[in-house]
């Protein structure tokens, strides 16, 4: 997305206005009348794994919501309801010896937090077979969080289009963050 700051384009100004803050956000995405609809969620929520898992669950409409962030400019994390199914995916693993609700994702899916020893290269951790059934498979979600040419915000961008809410999402995004 050419309007974050790693990537200013045209968008110069912009991008010294948001060096100053952060490129942090995060959005729900769920179907209303068979259209994607993205909203931003407030980034308070991401202290707390179960409150943004809680906020993702009020917008259950038509039987899904996908919640999707952006931390630190390091990684990303995509949750996924489905009825009472949660499916969670967090683009490196090695986020949970920092970030706090990098941490309870990983601890929610019992897997053990990296030790300093692990810490060498990016390893996404949870299920990247979550949007199978929307046209994005595993391998290619796999690949597109070891391409380390891309910032977390463009895998978003990426996934987003994929599973067709792209500018929705674009739109969530900018909502987000200004």
């Amino acid at each position: 997305m050419a309007d974050f700051c790693h990537d200013a384009g045209e968008n110069t100004e912009r991008c010294v206005m948001l060096a100053d803050t952060t490129t942090d956000f995060a959005v729900v995405a769920y179907r209303e009348d068979g259209l994607w609809q993205v909203a931003p969620v407030p980034l308070r929520l991401l202290d707390d794994l179960e409150a943004f898992i809680a906020t993702l669950r009020r917008q259950l409409s038509e039987g899904e919501a996908i919640g999707l962030a952006c931390l630190d400019e390091d990684f990303f994390l995509a949750v996924r309801l489905h009825g009472a199914d949660v499916r969670m995916l967090l683009s490196d693993g090695t986020a949970a010896a920092d970030v706090p609700v990098a941490w309870q994702l990983v601890n929610k899916l019992g897997l053990p937090i990296p030790v300093e020893d692990e810490l060498d290269g990016i390893q996404p951790v949870g299920d990247l077979s979550l949007f199978n059934d929307l046209g994005l498979n595993a391998r290619e979600l796999g690949a597109l969080c070891d391409d380390l040419e891309l910032y977390p915000d463009e895998m978003l961008s990426s996934i987003a289009s994929r599973l067709g809410f792209g500018e929705p999402f674009r739109r969530a995004v900018d909502a987000a963050l200004s």
